[in-house]
């Protein structure tokens, strides 16, 4: 064989064998642990108690009726806020109305049991309509939920106290009479920023 053989071949063969090495089988400590994790999303529950708020016949210009309700959240998690929607139809009888019925039931809404002459918010039903529910928040629920230390907690109920009043404007009125409106109340609870836990 000649030297270029020779050398090429120990070339080969001392690759193969750094081959063997590096790729070889070696032995080395190795150890694993598991963990296992859980999510469960709490809920938000708001429940209006009773769902009928009021239903009364015969008004007439003047009236005013105290009502209250409760407000049940029967989730796990607190309600932060609460936003109102409001909708109302309004049956006639005869002649079509050239006012609207819901311009003249003004809403008192009221909190505090020993303090039912003072409203922490009054409007109409029309007006009412038309609010954007970031405005019924800051002028409604935001000081009645104050009291109650910024939320309604989970698991919990208050009651809410509201007076509805049928306006006497002192003039002719007589176009109302006979007529009817439906009232929808949508409340819409949300739920407070994310902590960390």
């Amino acid at each position: 064989m000649n030297l270029k053989k020779k050398l090429g071949m120990g070339i080969a063969s001392a690759a193969l064998g750094i081959s063997l090495v590096g790729g070889g089988t070696f032995a080395y400590f190795s150890d694993s642990a598991e963990t296992t994790s859980a999510f469960a999303a709490g809920t938000l529950d708001l429940n209006a108690n009773p769902t009928t708020i009021i239903d009364v016949k015969n008004i007439k210009p003047g009236d005013t009726m105290l009502r209250s309700f409760q407000l049940e959240n029967k989730g796990s998690l607190d309600i932060a806020a609460i936003n109102l929607v409001t909708d109302y139809t309004v049956g006639n009888v005869g002649d079509p109305n050239s006012e609207d019925l819901g311009k003249y039931i003004k809403v008192n809404f009221l909190i505090n049991a020993d303090k039912l002459d003072v409203p922490i918010y009054s409007t109409t039903l029309a007006d009412l309509k038309t609010m954007s529910p970031d405005v019924i928040k800051g002028n409604i629920f935001s000081g009645w939920l104050a009291e109650r230390g910024g939320k309604l907690a989970a698991k919990t109920s208050d009651t809410l106290y509201v007076q509805f009043e049928f306006v006497d404007n002192e003039q002719d009125q007589n176009e109302f009479q006979g007529d009817s409106l439906s009232l929808k109340w949508t409340f819409n609870a949300e739920q407070g920023a994310g902590v960390a836990r």
